[in-house]
């Protein structure tokens, strides 16, 4: 069975050593947050900057046949400038794209933008579509604290169903005020994981989809896809209580919440690799709206083929969930 894996990430030194300062403003004590192992990964900080044979090599030693790559840090959408978050995305790009050419069967890629500048944002995602190649966009949270309902981001979404890609919406570091608020703690590393992988991102990113529903991104655009990491951000095991709450009779959506869940979003597990959770999802969206991905190198690729070929789902349902629905969805051939 072919294992493509759509949410694995890659690290520009550069670019980090540049948002140093301004992440711990946002976040502090974030740098500290993640130093020790809390029981889920044995990353090596090399491991992040490897996109050629260290990454491969992981990739043939555990049987994935494909990753599709994505610059994992918040620094062309939260942090930085719009003009050097220009000038960094452009250079992630054309890292990512140089590794892709190097391995095109191998790695696959989604582009980075400095979505601070929405106008910018527009020009390179048509750059790294149609020159590079690449399969999609990884958004990494709010822009500049701004979530990517507001009209300012109309043009972009318009952008994306003219180039029929999807947008991948993982979690990033969540707005400073409501850090302060919901998830203070006296120990500054202790607070920052409670905000950020503990829980608060994952709250942060399922709002974050569930404003693009309200606001009738998926009506103007009905072909527009997002995807989801960490099972849906929570929202797959709330569906039926939304959509209580917000059928198309009480919204002016054209129709109820769960239908863009099951028509507009797809998820993924980020190596969250547990069956309850697979089973509901599969329960409530389906096994047509699930790819895999196994959040490497924060998470190891040990165990990712083996959850899937073990899981008690039919082999049809696996081989969507493997490579059909990627395959579909990101055009990879």
């Amino acid at each position: 069975m072919k294992i493509i894996t759509i949410e694995e990430h890659f690290l520009n030194s550069t670019i980090s050593s540049a948002i140093h300062d301004e992440t711990e403003k946002l976040a502090p004590g974030h740098s500290d947050a993640f130093k020790a192992d809390f029981g889920h990964t044995s990353m090596r900080p090399e491991q992040l900057t490897d996109i050629g044979a260290g990454r491969l090599a992981d990739m043939d030693e555990n049987n994935i046949d494909m990753q599709v790559l994505s610059y994992n840090s918040p620094a062309t959408e939260l942090i930085l400038d719009s003009s050097l978050a220009l000038k960094l995305a452009v250079q992630a790009n054309d890292q990512l794209s140089s590794a892709v050419k190097a391995n095109p069967t191998r790695f696959g890629g989604f582009a980075t933008l400095p979505l601070s500048d929405p106008k910018a944002s527009v020009a390179e995602l048509k750059r790294c579509v149609n020159e590079l190649g690449f399969k999609g966009v990884m958004a990494n949270g709010t822009a500049h604290g701004r979530f990517m309902d507001e009209p300012d981001f109309e043009q972009f979404w318009k952008t994306v169903a003219e180039l029929d890609v999807p947008v991948y919406i993982p979690p990033t570091i969540v707005n400073k005020q409501v850090r302060d608020i919901y998830y203070h703690n006296p120990d500054p590393a202790f607070a920052a994981r409670f905000a950020s992988a503990g829980i608060g991102w994952h709250i942060e990113a399922g709002v974050h989809v569930m404003r693009l529903i309200f606001a009738g991104v998926f009506d103007r655009y009905p072909n527009v896809q997002v995807i989801m990491g960490h099972w849906g951000e929570l929202i797959p095991f709330y569906m039926e209580r939304i959509n209580t709450y917000f059928p198309a009779t009480a919204t002016p959506l054209k129709h109820d919440f769960e239908y863009y869940m099951r028509n507009n979003v797809y998820v993924t597990p980020s190596g969250l690799f547990n069956l309850p959770q697979l089973q509901n999802t599969i329960s409530m969206m389906g096994a047509d709206r699930i790819m895999y991905s196994a959040d490497y190198p924060y998470y190891s690729l040990k165990g990712a083929r083996e959850f899937l070929e073990n899981a008690p789902i039919s082999q049809e349902d696996k081989e969507k969930i493997a490579h059909g629905n990627a395959e579909k969805l990101l055009k990879i051939i």
